[in-house]
């Protein structure tokens, strides 16, 4: 059902941009056709092998969250679990969050200089700052009454941490996940600034620089796109991951 009406809301999006196409509100120079878009795509998926770019921004993303998230779990269980720790390191989290990835690339270029490492740090910067204010809050909300109960039975903070912080987390932990992705999807493009020749974000750059409206077009949507099924992707497993929660 849901994916029935996934496929009737973008098949509306369309029909709505054909319909601004044909009655011209905007430059047709400036806003192609759907069809137009859809003939580049295919252009560009069987001649300029976009299909590579996809699999290299897709596998930068991966690597980016992947790496973000590893360091933001350690870093969000201390912080939710000790509020000390928290309140002295909270303002330092908060400030960096707020500072977008794009204003962070003259750093990273003399820092890391032009290379793959540049663009990944670009992305673990974006997802970990994203994922580790959710972890901790997650943490953050477990009831303390668990805390309270589990030892007046008796439990280490081992068996604590164990049996009842990482289960109530692991929600969180899975959100932080969906959270970082699409962060980093969002975060991309500036990432491939840094003189990427290959990706989606240097697809977009490359129509920008040559002024190919409907490759910027084809590039966003593939952007998108992509980014939507790997959220369907973690949502599925999150689903299935999370039923005995349900079963509770």
């Amino acid at each position: 059902m849901s994916m029935l009406a996934g496929i009737a809301s973008f098949s509306t999006l369309g029909a709505v941009w054909g319909v601004i196409w044909w009655l011209n509100l905007f430059d047709r120079g400036l806003l192609p056709a759907p069809w137009e878009v859809l003939n580049v795509l295919t252009v560009q998926m069987t001649e300029k092998e976009l299909w590579l770019d996809i699999l290299l921004s897709a596998r930068r993303v991966v690597v980016g969250v992947f790496c973000g998230l590893a360091i933001a779990l350690p870093v969000g269980f201390i912080l939710g679990w000790y509020k000390s720790v928290r309140a002295f390191i909270d303002p330092v989290i908060n400030f960096f969050r707020a500072l977008p990835p794009i204003a962070l690339i003259p750093l990273v270029i003399v820092y890391f200089g032009i290379g793959e490492l540049a663009r990944l740090s670009v992305l673990i910067y974006a997802a970990f700052f994203s994922s580790v204010i959710v972890i901790y809050e997650g943490i953050k909300m477990i009831p303390p009454i668990y805390i309270r109960v589990s030892k007046a039975l008796g439990a280490t903070d081992f068996e604590i941490f164990k049996r009842i912080v990482v289960p109530a987390a692991l929600p969180h932990v899975l959100t932080a996940f969906r959270v970082s992705t699409g962060v980093c999807w969002t975060t991309l493009v500036a990432a491939e600034l840094v003189a990427a020749e290959r990706g989606l974000g240097a697809v977009i750059v490359n129509g920008q620089n040559f002024f190919q409206v409907p490759v910027i077009f084809v590039g966003i949507i593939m952007i998108g796109a992509v980014a939507v099924i790997m959220d369907q992707l973690l949502r599925y497993a999150t689903a299935h991951l999370l039923t005995w929660q349900e079963s509770i």
